[in-house]
């Protein structure tokens, strides 16, 4: 070997070494920024602190006609630039035994949990264990549909049935054991096993159903060799300081812990647990208001996604509702030009109905965790108003694209 060829492979070494060596930093820094410090517990406290007498004074009459006219049992807060103008624990927690609700009560948060399933599998394509258009036979090999991908997944766009009324179905006919919480992966076994016909044909169009995120749910598990509720606790709840947020599923707890029981339409149907409290992915997180302004906080600050992730996920894969309405990854969203950017999601399961707002333009978090049943969310228009937002709700608007109730809505 020549003087010149050592030379050559001196400088080929040299830069392969620094280019592992920035990729390694590079790794490093992203992982120390996900490490959590006192100063972040000192932050969060600051954010998540309230002082009753100083609260906003519209929004409290306001509240207070949503309870007295619509109904509203829950707890609300609104925030804007990292400070909570009001909130309230209003009503009952539990009925039967007449245990009132207070600020920290932790909710079901129904297909909330979509939000913090999608972060999850956003997480992974940047760790780079699975991508978009990975098959779900990849890995599922018994999955019996053709040409559904994690991205059809994220985006409701996989013609899946509803595994919740096939799964029900099953065990009603069949007299299974309806306390006993049936598993993703029993979910996934019985698919597998019954071939249900499906909705449509994959990226057909969008038919919003759980068995999207059950689905991913299960890829989660798969991927990381971790029970879902693992891999967001130490993935997504503590590197956001969510101290009250917990995964519960019934195939973990015969009674799941939590003080707050969801009622159907009236005081006279409180909802109890069963067997389709198990799977989880498309529901099964439960949390508090607090929290949920904490999980804004960590999606904006680059603590849990990097701006690209995030992008990508508050972008629209469907034909929008009314002109402005559409789904990304894990998220629903209003669009319009304009008008602000608004990425929010909703929540129906058990006795428990929800909205989870955040206006990323005005910088504004609005929820709404009730545990009763009635249609009193249908009456938040003249809030959104209050501050200049979208009015998040479809039938106030009249555009171009899909009409609510459609396979688009």
């Amino acid at each position: 070997m020549n003087f010149r060829s050592i030379v050559s492979a001196l400088a080929i070494s040299i830069t392969l070494f620094t280019a592992c060596s920035s990729k390694k930093s590079e790794e490093k820094k992203a992982a120390e920024k996900k490490i959590r410090t006192k100063d972040d517990d000192k932050a969060d406290s600051i954010l998540v602190a309230y002082n009753p007498e100083k609260g906003d004074k519209w929004i409290a009459n306001f509240v207070d006609n949503l309870h007295k006219k619509y109904g509203f049992n829950g707890n609300m807060l609104v925030a804007k630039d990292g400070k909570i103008l009001y909130e309230k624990a209003i009503g009952w927690a539990d009925y039967l035994h007449r245990d009132s609700l207070k600020i920290n009560s932790e909710f079901e948060l129904a297909s909330i949990t979509k939000t913090f399933t999608g972060t999850a599998i956003m997480q992974l394509l940047e760790a780079k264990k699975l991508s978009l258009n990975d098959n779900v036979k990849k890995f599922f090999p018994n999955f019996p549909y053709e040409g559904i991908t994690v991205k059809l997944l994220l985006t409701h766009r996989s013609g899946m049935m509803n595994y919740v009324y096939f799964i029900d179905d099953i065990w009603r006919k069949e007299k299974r054991n309806m306390k006993k919480g049936v598993t993703n992966q029993e979910v996934m076994n019985v698919i597998a096993e019954k071939k249900p016909n499906p909705y449509t044909k994959p990226d057909n169009r969008f038919h919003y159903n759980n068995s999207n995120f059950m689905v991913l749910g299960a890829i989660i598990e798969k991927v990381t060799g971790q029970r879902y509720s693992q891999y967001m606790m130490e993935h997504v709840f503590k590197p956001a300081g969510l101290k009250h947020t917990h995964v519960y599923s019934t195939t973990e707890y015969e009674k799941v812990p939590v003080d707050v029981v969801g009622h159907d339409r009236t005081w006279k149907y409180s909802v109890a647990q069963n067997f389709l409290d198990g799977p989880v992915g498309d529901k099964g997180i439960y949390s508090t208001v607090h929290d949920l302004v904490l999980f804004d906080k960590y999606l904006k600050n680059g603590r849990l996604l990097s701006k690209t992730s995030l992008d990508s996920a508050y972008k629209g894969h469907n034909k929008p509702v009314n002109g402005h309405f559409n789904y990304g990854y894990g998220w629903r969203m209003f669009d319009g030009a304009g008008m602000d950017k608004v990425v929010y999601h909703t929540g129906w399961w058990h006795g428990f109905r929800h909205i989870y707002v955040r206006d990323l333009d005005k910088n504004i978090v609005i929820i709404f965790l009730g545990n009763l049943t009635n249609g009193s969310l249908m009456h938040l228009d003249d809030l959104y108003k209050h501050f200049n937002m979208p009015i998040i709700r479809k039938g106030a608007y009249h555009g171009n694209g899909s009409l609510p109730g459609t396979d688009e809505d």
